[in-house]
């Protein structure tokens, strides 16, 4: 009976573990035709059914990853790095610090990041970290420069994204999936909602938007439509749609619809029939076009060939930003892709200002968490400069992305998904308050490390002092050993570093003519040394003889470079107190090298005194001829180098312990 139970259970556990992994296989299938939403209900059936596997886990967070909800993200993989985090693939460190992130749990992602770092090889993401671990600092430097407002008189309770300026920018045209009246309610199964069309809003003198309505039934299908630019004449629009034209709906050899950027010409006061740009594919995804100031170069974002960011480990390629010039009769060049910008991550929405400057989104530079908006300045050369992100309150640890401005009344729009919107994603209004870098500044940023061990250095005081040695700031490191100060331009500074039981260390540096960023590292090392009452710290410290020249008592070059070993000998042990004893050679009278001797010690004394150590804490004595190390006694024939080594210092420790007689 016992035989046939464990047969039946055995049985029963093949048989659940084989359905399971069917449902698994099922899961899988509608992950990779990007069905997320269906796969997601699968998964998280499995996961009830206690089918938590790595592969689960790991997918049921992408399911919320790709459809930018990184909260929910961070509940799966969490649980993936909890229980399986030796199994994770590279990719899900990035994927799961980018979801701490929108949890505002910086320092944890930052462990994911360094993890990451580790990665030899695997994509310059890694680099970027490496190269801005003060990232946070860097952000909050441009931080507070907008006023940002919920546009929640068009925004719906479901999708509305991707502005662009219209009709002398009086208007904005916008994508949105609210209910457009029709009698089908037809959903998209990457993430549950109603297929996007284009809408128009009035736009008042402040940026306030009203009067939502349909643009046009040319522009518009029964499939997606979304991020819109128009030329500045306001008769030719660019815009994203499915790969649906003429009536036929395409698919890539994997059977997946891709993206395409589709032009339309104003005729007769009605936008004409779209046609697909030849640099399309049915292969790629080209969208969200973007056009220059003068109309003559057009940007998208693509996953085309020669994009940066394929992704190794998933079937998911991540886009670039790209540009084709515009030539005549409508014709376009080769597209480039915009190297400087892009990175293995996913750059998209880009707009290009009035003053040249790129704006886009990315979830490859370092941000606060998913997109963020940064921003690049275009030289007539179309050559770009350094990426900064545009700090809060633009970006939030949600969603932040189709960013565009007027550089003349400084009013703009983007779009989020943060708390506190009318639906899913929302379009908000701003208004520029002062320009990024207005200021020439420099924000200088290092990590204080331990020299041997290279391990951040908590409780370290950083201070920053001018080149007249006046102190312009100072602040004590954290855990991470970071600091950061925003300083002037075109200025020399040095920074200091100091900690209790540890040597100091500083640097002496320029800071450049432009705003900018620069870093600075610093290393101490332990200097704890056991000494006792009547140690002579000289050989403790490794100090050459402090020497006097013939009948001197005036501190040499030399003599001052190894005085300062005791000065910061002092300053580290602060209960310390010294004796300075100082010796002659025999080649005078005893009472004269007493004399000699007894001035040596002072001018020793007080050199320590200058260099800020307190008077209270030194005590000199001379000993003429009385100690000598060596034959060269008086009347005794020595060599000048045999008479030298009599003329020298000693440093005695006192006041550790009860002070006692040390002769």
């Amino acid at each position: 009976m016992f035989k046939k139970l464990s047969i039946l259970i055995i049985l029963f556990t093949f048989s659940y573990g084989h359905a399971q992994q069917g449902k698994v296989d099922k899961g899988n299938e509608k992950f990779n035709s990007l069905a997320f939403i269906d796969a997601q209900k699968i998964y998280l059936k499995l996961v009830e059914e206690g089918f938590a596997s790595p592969e689960v886990l790991a997918k049921l967070g992408d399911t919320y990853y790709f459809n930018d909800d990184l909260q929910k993200a961070y509940k799966w993989y969490n649980q993936l790095f909890e229980e399986y985090e030796d199994n994770a693939k590279p990719e899900y460190f990035f994927r799961y610090a980018q979801s701490l992130k929108s949890v505002s749990r910086y320092d944890e992602a930052d462990r994911l990041m360094s993890k990451f770092n580790t990665f030899k090889g695997f994509d310059v993401r890694s680099k970027m970290y490496s190269e801005e671990p003060n990232y946070l600092q860097i952000i909050d430097f441009q931080s507070g420069r907008f006023d940002v407002v919920n546009t929640k008189e068009i925004n719906s309770y479901t999708v509305d994204f991707g502005p662009a300026f219209y009709e002398s920018e009086s208007q904005v045209v916008y994508a949105t999936s609210r209910d457009s009246g029709s009698m089908v309610s037809r959903r998209h199964t990457w993430n549950d909602q109603p297929f996007l069309q284009l809408y128009t809003a009035k736009a008042d003198e402040s940026g306030k938007l009203s009067s939502p309505k349909r643009l046009s039934s040319n522009i518009n299908t029964k499939f997606h439509e979304s991020t819109p630019a128009i030329t500045a004449d306001g008769e030719t629009m660019y815009f994203t749609r499915n790969n649906y034209d003429n009536g036929v709906y395409r698919q890539d050899i994997d059977g997946m619809n891709k993206l395409k950027v589709f032009r339309s010409y104003k005729e007769n006061g009605r936008w004409s029939k779209p046609v697909s740009l030849p640099f399309n594919s049915d292969e790629y995804s080209v969208a969200h076009p973007a056009l220059s100031p003068d109309g003559k170069q057009l940007y998208f974002s693509s996953d085309m060939p020669g994009t940066i960011g394929y992704d190794i480990n998933s079937d998911f390629t991540k886009s670039d930003i790209w540009v084709v010039d515009i030539l005549e009769e409508g014709q376009f060049s080769e597209p480039r892709n915009l190297k400087n910008v892009n990175t293995p991550g996913r750059e998209t929405f880009p707009f290009v200002s009035k003053n040249n400057t790129l704006y886009f989104a990315s979830t490859g530079h370092q941000g606060l968490g998913g997109l963020d908006v940064f921003a690049s300045s275009i030289s007539p050369d179309g050559s770009t400069s350094k990426v900064i992100n545009i700090g809060k309150p633009i970006n939030t640890t949600s969603d932040d992305f189709a960013f565009i401005i007027n550089d003349d009344t400084k009013i703009g729009y983007f779009t989020s998904n943060r708390a506190g919107g009318s639906g899913d994603d929302d379009i908000y209004r701003f208004i520029q308050l002062e320009d990024l870098r207005e200021v020439c500044e420099v924000l200088v940023t290092g990590t204080v490390t331990d020299e041997k061990t290279g391990e951040p250095m908590n409780e370290a005081t950083v201070m920053v002092m001018d080149a007249n040695n006046n102190k312009v700031d100072q602040l004590v490191t954290g855990e991470n050993g970071k600091y950061v100060f925003k300083l002037e331009c075109g200025k020399q500074y040095f920074v200091r570093v100091e900690k209790e039981d540890y040597s100091s260390d500083e640097d002496l540096f320029s800071t450049p003519t432009k705003s900018g960023f620069i870093d600075v590292p610093l290393e101490i090392e332990t200097a704890r040394i056991a000494v006792s009452d009547c140690d002579d710290i000289g050989p403790l410290l490794d100090i050459e003889q402090i020497y006097f020249d013939f009948d001197r008592f005036n501190i040499r070059k030399d003599a001052a470079y190894e005085l300062a070993k005791i000065k910061v000998f002092m300053e580290l042990y602060p209960l310390t107190k010294v004796e300075i004893r100082s010796h002659t050679d025999s080649r005078a009278p005893d009472d004269y090298n007493d004399i000699l001797s007894e001035k040596r010690a002072q001018s020793t004394r007080n050199w320590l005194i200058s260099k800020g150590i307190d008077a209270s804490r030194l005590t000199a004595k001379g000993f003429g001829e009385r100690r000598l190390l060596n034959r060269c006694s008086n009347d005794v024939e020595c060599s000048k180098e045999e008479h030298q080594l009599n003329r020298r210092s000693e440093f005695i420790v006192t006041g550790l312990d009860n002070y006692k007689n040390c002769d």
